[in-house]
């Protein structure tokens, strides 16, 4: 589904190049779920809105589904994520003058969907979260993980091919963010490949495998069974 081939990113200032990420080579099978861990500064979110078609490398080669991202434009980039990506944002990134409704509404908008389509998608995602009683309601009137289960929802709303998560139990609370990640297993078994970043343990051994990010560098691929042996 993805492969990643020597890929680098940095930053120019002057003559000189900061590295943000360099010679990363990763495959992802349709399918999986894949933790990406590391130190603050190592890469990982830089590396998952490379995956997300956010930010692009300077340099290698990035295949999703046999395209050759690397070689798009921005455009063309964000037109295969429309369709094929989710996006799920540790600061939740909901729009304050909608309402959950019409947060969750939005990605279907952009894809041209038309509303009587719209409804029935909406009002299942609701119903599935259990925030049907919330959908008129605007972003700062819900709790943290109310929040993060419409961001959840909109992210899922277009049955994307790939789910990304950046530090998604991040600003939550235990309980909360036990209730996203039991979301993410579910998902998972669903058979929707997911890629998260986190820095709790625990979340990682939801996924099946651990990338351990180190200066820019994978340092670590492994099984999370694997580990969790070796520990």
């Amino acid at each position: 589904m993805i492969q990643l081939r020597n890929l680098e990113r940095y930053y120019k200032s002057g003559f000189q190049k900061s590295w943000v990420l360099k010679g990363i080579n990763l495959d992802v099978k349709q399918g999986e779920f894949i933790t990406i861990m590391g130190d603050s500064g190592a890469g990982k979110s830089t590396l998952l809105q490379i995956i997300g078609m956010l930010d692009a490398a300077n340099k290698g080669e990035y295949n999703f589904f046999d395209e050759e991202v690397h070689r798009f434009n921005e455009k063309k980039r964000t037109e295969l994520y429309k369709h094929y990506i989710g996006f799920v944002f540790q600061a939740y990134h909901l729009i304050d003058d909608l309402t959950v409704y019409e947060n969750i509404e939005t990605p279907l908008i952009y894809r041209g969907i038309k509303s009587k389509e719209r409804k029935p998608m909406v009002a299942e995602l609701l119903d599935r979260f259990n925030i049907v009683a919330k959908k008129d309601l605007f972003p700062d009137q819900l709790s943290g993980g109310q929040q993060q289960l419409v961001g959840l929802a909109r992210a899922i709303i277009g049955k994307p091919k790939l789910l990304l998560a950046d530090e998604p139990t991040g600003n939550l609370h235990t309980k909360q963010g036990e209730e996203i990640m039991q979301l993410f297993k579910e998902l998972h078994n669903e058979g929707m490949t997911i890629i998260q970043v986190t820095h709790s343990e625990k979340n990682a051994q939801y996924g099946d495998r651990i990338v351990h990010l180190e200066d820019g560098y994978v340092r670590e691929d492994k099984n999370v069974n694997e580990l969790l042996e070796r520990n």
